[in-house]
Order: C-alpha cells, then sequence, then structure tokens
C-alpha cells in the first residue's frame, strides 16, 4: 500500500472523526453562524465530494491553511496581518475571530487598496476600430493584473488557429502604456481598449458585446488574470481553466472542430467548471432572476447549470442574448473586493440559463474528446419571409392618421408594458427607411440573401382595382438592376382602424365585386413578367393569398384567376394560401390551392399556453399594469406545439412550415396588445433547429416561411435591432446556409 493512498486514507478519517479540538473548534463555529456554507462550495469547487458534505470540518482541517475563506467578509491571512498581537504560530484565525475577535470589533480583511487606477467612462468602439474582415476566431483577454501578460502572451503565440485578438485593460497611470506597448508589440494588429476597473472582467467583455465587436466571429475564446484573492492556489486554478480551453494546441484544434461541429453547443469549459446544482447559487439568485427578465426568461432556481470561472470558449448566439440584456456600466457594482452577490457575479449564473434558453449544453474539455456531433439538420430548399412595404407616406395615411404617417410612427412610440419589456422596438443597421427609395430594398435583399433568405413574400393592397402602398415594388419594376427577388401575396382583408383587420372602423373595405377574380388577376401580369419575380419550380409564378375565406365564392375566384392568367399567356401560376387562425364564412376546399403557408402565431395558441388573459389568470412572475387588457402568451410552448402531432394532424397537406422570430404589437394596440413572452434569439434558434428535423421533410418542396422580415410593429421582424443586433438573421444563416468549410 502505497504513502499517498495512506495519506488519503487518513485524511477521510480524520475528516469523518475529527479529534477533541478539532471539534471543540466546530463547536464554536456553529454556535457563531458565521460559516457561510454556500459561499465556502461555491469559491472552492475543486473539492473533494466528501469535503463538500462536510465544508465546516474541510475549513477547520485543511481550508484555512490553504487561506481559504470562511465566508465572503473574513480571510485568515488578513486577520493575522491586521492583528499583529496575535501568534500566527499559536491562534487559529477564525477560531480566535468566533470567540474574542467579533466582540472585540477586529479586522477582518485586508484595506483595500487603490492601485491607482483611473476613473474611465465605458469605452465606446466603432466599426473602424474593429478588424477588418474579421478572422474566424476572437479571444477576449481582460487584463487587471499588467505583470501577467507575458504568460498569457506565450499561450497564445502557441496557438495555431487564426484569430484577433480583444484586450481590455485597467488603466493604472503608472503602468498601463507600458502595458500596451508591450501587448501591441507581441500582436500588432490587436484591438487594445482602457477600460474603468468596474464590473470584474464581466462589464469590459459586456461592453465588446453591446458593440457587436464579437458577433462576426465563429466562437470566443474569453480569458482573464483569474488570481483568486480570496484562495491560496488562485494561480493553479487559472492555470486549470486556461489549459482546458488553451491547452495543447493540436489539441486545442480538434476540440474546437468539434466544438464548431456541435451545433447544440454552447460553452466549452476546462473539466470540473460545468458547475450543477443549487449549492452554487450562493447569494446570486435574485439578481440573476433580474438579468434573465431583460430578455424575457425565466431562471427556474431548483435548476442551477453555469460555465464557472469566467473562461471558455463561447458560441455567438449566447452573446447576442447577453447583447439583448442592454447591460450599462449603471448596472455593475462598485470595486470593493467582493467576491460574491454582484452583478458580475449573477451574470456567470445567468450565461447557464441563457444556454438552457437556447437549447444549448455546456461541454467541459474532455466532453470535446468523448461525445461525437450529432448529425447535421437540413437545409430549406428555399426560405421566403413576408415583407411589409409600408414605411413610406400615402395620401390614406396623412388623413387617417395624420400628415407624414408612417408604421415607423407607431413603432417609435410604443412604450414598454412591464420592466424588462424589449419596446419600443427599434432598427438599428438599416435605420429608419423609406421604401419609396429603391436603393433601401436592394440593401434588405442583400442583408437577407447573406442570411439564408431566397425571397420577399410582399403584401399587395389591392381592392376592387384601388391600390396603396404600391410604389415600393412599382419603383422596383423601374429598376431592373436591383436584385430584389419577390413575389405577391394579396393582403385582402378590409383595412381597419385597430390594425388586426377583424373589427374597428372600416377605412378602405374589400367589397369583392364581380369579376374581381378576373380584374385582380390582369393586374398582376406586369409582376410576373419581371425576371425577379419568383418561379419556385422553373415555370410557374407564385401568388399567395393571404384569408382565402373572405372571399364570397372562394373557388369561383380562383378559377377567374387561373382562366385569366392562362388567357393573358401567363400560363399556370403556382396559388397559396395563408392557413389562417379563425375561419371565414366561406370555407375552402384544401385541394383549391396548391400549397398553404403556416403563419405563427395563426393556429398555434391555445388557451392553456396563456400566461395572461387566459383562464388561469396571471401566471408571469410579475404583475402586469392595471390597464392591461391585452394578452400575453409563452413562445416556448408555441414554437414547442408547431411540432405536436396533434396540431399536425389538423394541418392541411402540401402546407410550408411557418416560424416566427416574435410578436408582439404594443406599438399598434398599446395596453390591448398581444404579446409572444420568450422570444428572443436563443428561443428562435431552437424552434427553428426542431423545425428542421422535425418538419422540414414533410414541408411542401421542403420550404421555410419566416413571418416576417419586416413587421415592426408587431415586432416580427429579422432585420436588425437596437436590442439583438443582425443575430436573428445569423441565426437563421447558421442553419439554413451551407457551413463555411476550414
Amino acid at each position: 500500500m502505497d504513502d499517498r493512498f495512506l495519506s488519503r486514507l487518513r485524511a477521510a478519517a480524520r475528516m469523518l472523526v475529527p479529534g477533541a479540538d478539532d471539534r471543540a473548534y466546530l463547536r464554536a463555529v456553529r454556535g457563531s453562524n458565521l460559516f457561510d456554507r454556500q459561499f465556502y462550495r461555491s469559491t472552492n469547487p475543486r473539492m473533494h465530494w466528501l469535503s463538500s458534505l462536510f465544508p465546516e470540518r474541510h475549513y477547520i482541517l485543511r481550508g484555512e491553511a490553504m487561506g481559504l475563506r470562511p465566508n465572503p467578509e473574513f480571510s485568515p491571512a488578513a486577520y493575522l496581518r491586521g492583528n499583529p498581537d496575535l501568534d500566527p504560530r499559536a491562534v487559529r484565525p477564525f477560531r480566535h475571530y468566533v470567540t474574542h475577535g467579533l466582540a472585540e470589533g477586529r479586522q477582518t480583511l485586508d484595506p483595500v487598496v487603490d492601485r491607482n487606477h483611473i476613473p474611465l467612462p465605458a469605452p465606446r468602439l466603432r466599426p473602424i476600430d474593429l478588424p477588418q474582415p474579421p478572422a474566424r476566431f476572437a479571444v477576449v483577454v481582460h487584463l487587471y493584473y499588467h505583470e501577467m501578460w507575458p504568460e498569457f502572451a506565450e499561450i497564445l503565440r502557441r496557438q495555431t488557429f487564426d484569430f484577433d485578438l480583444f484586450v481590455t485593460v485597467v488603466r493604472f497611470a503608472e503602468e498601463t502604456d507600458d502595458v500596451q506597448a508591450a501587448i501591441r508589440a507581441d500582436f500588432p494588429a490587436a484591438v487594445v481598449i482602457d477600460v474603468p476597473n468596474q464590473g470584474r472582467d464581466i462589464l469590459p467583455f459586456v461592453t465588446l458585446v453591446n458593440a457587436g465587436a464579437l458577433a462576426p466571429y465563429a466562437a470566443v475564446c474569453k480569458l482573464h488574470t483569474k488570481r483568486s484573492p480570496h484562495r491560496q492556489d488562485g494561480d493553479i486554478w487559472r492555470r486549470h481553466l486556461i489549459d482546458g480551453i488553451l491547452g495543447d494546441p493540436d489539441r486545442v484544434r480538434h476540440r474546437l472542430d468539434r466544438f464548431l461541429a456541435d451545433g447544440d453547443a454552447a460553452f466549452w469549459v476546462a473539466d470540473g467548471q460545468h458547475y450543477k446544482g443549487t449549492e452554487w447559487w450562493g447569494s446570486n439568485a435574485a439578481r440573476t432572476e433580474n438579468l434573465m427578465r431583460r430578455i424575457e426568461c425565466e431562471a427556474d432556481p431548483s435548476a442551477l447549470s453555469f460555465p464557472a470561472g469566467s473562461i471558455y470558449w463561447v458560441k455567438p448566439v449566447i452573446l447576442d442574448m447577453v447583447r439583448g440584456m442592454a447591460l450599462t456600466p449603471g448596472d455593475f457594482d462598485p470595486e470593493d473586493s467582493q467576491v460574491d452577490g454582484t452583478t458580475a457575479h449573477a451574470m456567470e449564473r445567468a450565461l447557464g440559463y441563457i444556454s438552457r434558453a437556447c437549447g444549448m449544453t455546456i461541454l467541459q474539455a474532455s466532453d470535446l474528446d468523448r461525445v461525437r456531433p450529432p448529425r447535421a439538420l437540413p437545409r430549406p430548399r428555399l426560405v421566403t419571409a413576408f415583407y411589409l412595404p409600408q414605411f413610406h407616406p400615402v395620401p390614406q395615411n396623412d388623413v387617417w392618421w395624420g400628415p407624414g404617417f408612417t408604421e415607423w410612427h407607431n413603432v417609435t412610440r410604443a412604450r414598454a408594458i412591464w420592466p424588462g419589456h424589449g419596446q419600443p422596438a427599434l432598427p438599428s443597421d438599416l435605420g429608419f427607411y423609406d421604401l419609396r427609395l429603391t436603393d433601401t430594398m436592394a440593401a434588405q435583399a442583400k442583408l437577407a440573401r447573406a442570411h439564408g433568405i431566397d425571397a420577399f413574400c410582399v403584401y399587395h393592397y389591392w381592392f376592387d382595382g384601388a391600390r396603396i402602398l404600391e410604389a415600393p415594388i412599382d419603383n422596383l419594376l423601374a429598376r431592373p438592376e436591383v436584385d430584389f427577388p419577390f413575389y405577391l401575396c394579396w393582403a385582402n382583408e378590409s383595412w381597419r382602424r385597430n390594425w388586426d383587420g377583424l373589427s374597428g372602423d372600416v377605412l378602405m373595405p374589400q367589397s369583392y365585386a364581380p369579376g374581381f377574380g378576373a380584374a385582380l388577376a390582369e393586374s398582376l401580369v406586369p409582376y410576373f413578367a419581371d425576371p425577379r419575380y419568383l418561379r419556385p419550380d422553373g415555370t410557374r409564378p407564385r401568388f399567395v393569398i393571404y384569408h382565402p375565406e373572405d372571399m364570397t365564392d372562394p373557388a369561383g375566384a380562383v378559377a377567374q384567376m387561373r382562366q385569366t392568367w392562362r388567357d393573358r399567356g401567363v400560363g399556370e401560376v403556382e396559388l397559396g394560401a395563408v392557413r389562417f387562425h379563425i375561419e371565414g364564412e366561406h370555407p375552402v376546399a384544401a385541394d383549391l390551392f396548391d400549397f398553404w403557408v403556416e403563419m405563427p402565431p395563426h393556429g398555434l395558441v391555445r388557451d392553456g399556453q396563456f400566461l395572461w388573459g387566459g383562464r388561469d389568470g396571471n401566471r408571469l412572475p410579475f404583475d402586469l399594469p392595471g390597464n392591461f387588457d391585452g394578452l400575453v402568451y409563452d413562445y416556448t410552448t408555441l414554437s414547442t406545439r408547431s411540432t405536436d402531432a396533434e396540431y399536425l394532424a389538423h394541418l392541411p397537406a402540401r402546407i410550408i412550415a411557418g416560424i416566427m422570430p416574435g410578436w408582439d404589437n404594443t406599438a399598434r394596440r398599446g395596453p390591448s396588445a398581444h404579446i409572444a413572452y420568450g422570444a428572443n434569439p436563443g428561443a428562435f434558434r431552437r424552434w427553428l433547429r426542431d423545425l428542421c428535423a422535425e418538419r422540414l421533410p414533410e414541408s411542401y418542396r421542403g420550404e421555410l416561411f419566416v413571418n416576417a422580415w419586416n413587421e415592426w410593429a408587431e415586432k416580427a421582424v429579422m432585420e436588425p435591432s437596437e436590442q439583438y443586433g443582425d443575430a436573428y438573421l445569423r441565426v437563421l444563416g447558421e442553419v439554413c446556409t451551407p457551413a463555411e468549410d476550414g
């Protein structure tokens, strides 16, 4: 029997049966109520499982000698330094404190040493400050301890993958210029940013995320100069964390390939750094819950699981969710040597809930050596997004709503209904555009095509020969050089003052006068003739009717349309209809159309999904104002229903599977809004992957329909926004476009 085994056996025996003096110490500690079990476990994650069952015994037998803290406010080494009358050879610091020092008001922590850091505002990054073009990967290093830069530089120099380097540096008057020069000497292209000493390594990282600096990368590696002053083995722990994600370069490349190939993997951490269980909460639960509500997610306190240590590889969708929290320096605590209970600590735990909301997992280094990535998902053969041409003034809207009215007026006037409600929802990259400018449509099409959207289904407003909002598409026909693939959807509802097409004062009626089918078909011929008008099967132009059951004689009208197109030389048209959520007065035979379009949320919301306004009252974890009389339903439950066998059994054959990035018409209906709570890029990604895996093989022609490209007043938007940037588009591109090589 070797000496190491005997030593471990003796240590275990002492843990289970402590001696008389140790038992007396235990009684004193337990009687004081000053030992924080949760804190001790959370700050010493590498403890043996047996020791974690008896944390007070571990502290007395080993932890105190290692310099570990029994609670956030007591350091054994600092206690001895601050009380020089005590003999360190004879005194056990925490025992002395609980029996004498507390009553005597003795010092328990080292005084905070001002390293003469310069107070700075949070940095503002511009696109010109960022690498162009970006590499495939980014590495972010936060430097508080400047003297550690050579260690990090050596680790990074060993790597064999291409990366852009970002270094955030806490500015100290006497050191910063020197360390920045050293960084640029080692990595001339590095982006080096001075940051205030606030929010630990988290706020500087969030600053990069909020600026969109990390959005272009396939994965981001996050490092910081972790020293953990509350533990003597801080350097060993830091090296373990870094070696787990940036150790042997060949192994790093192998693991990185597997990490990228696994679409369900959110984080890659060192072994032992995926923490699970409520014992890791510390004093962070309430802050974590508040952070998650900023992105309409709930943090189940009984299901804590997160990447610990703040050193990891991470996928971009997780960072998109962090951006959605809209954190500012004001959300982070001033630095005061805290070891728990700050926003930075809560964010560490929130990352686990974000991963869960995205349907993703946390992998440890050895997992990547064992687990094979799942099979690749099927990809849609064609992706279409509904397109709203409402964003320009017309005389009718001037009369109904006021001079110069466009959809943007509603969008900008929206107000949040509860704290954390993502309103107003505002555009970013494309701005508050005017669709009379065809160049805007060109920019939209370029952005959409780069992320997997093949065509726009543009709403066509035709009322017995009268047109409205026709300028964008008509101007497009006059610009044949603009690459804008499209087809039309006749939005055949009457226009009403309350925007839902179902109730309210009628502003512009649909009368369906005799012969309207032929007249409508005739008016469409010039659009069908445009070479950009989509013919998905290579032959037939496609046309969609939004609400066919509104037509007084659907079969007769369709027959008129088809015959008119034949007579005009168009030939056969691939005619589709939207699967609407409320039956109209004139039922439609399932085989009247060539295909149907599923258009969430229509048909997917059931009473049991309502979080507010349903039979079960308020199921939200917070109250809504008394004047709110709308409906709130659960986005995740709705998305799950879209693959449910019972729901699918009632769909017509030849239906294109549909998805929505969100739904929230607060901009139009204020306190009477209908809202899909929990809509965010992570939840959208989860739904999209489920649809591709379970619905796409049976979807008509293997197609996918997105509701919508730019319904800003309903927050059904794929375009880049202030809250999430271009996250929805990148999620769609990840799933719906071929993977990059390399």
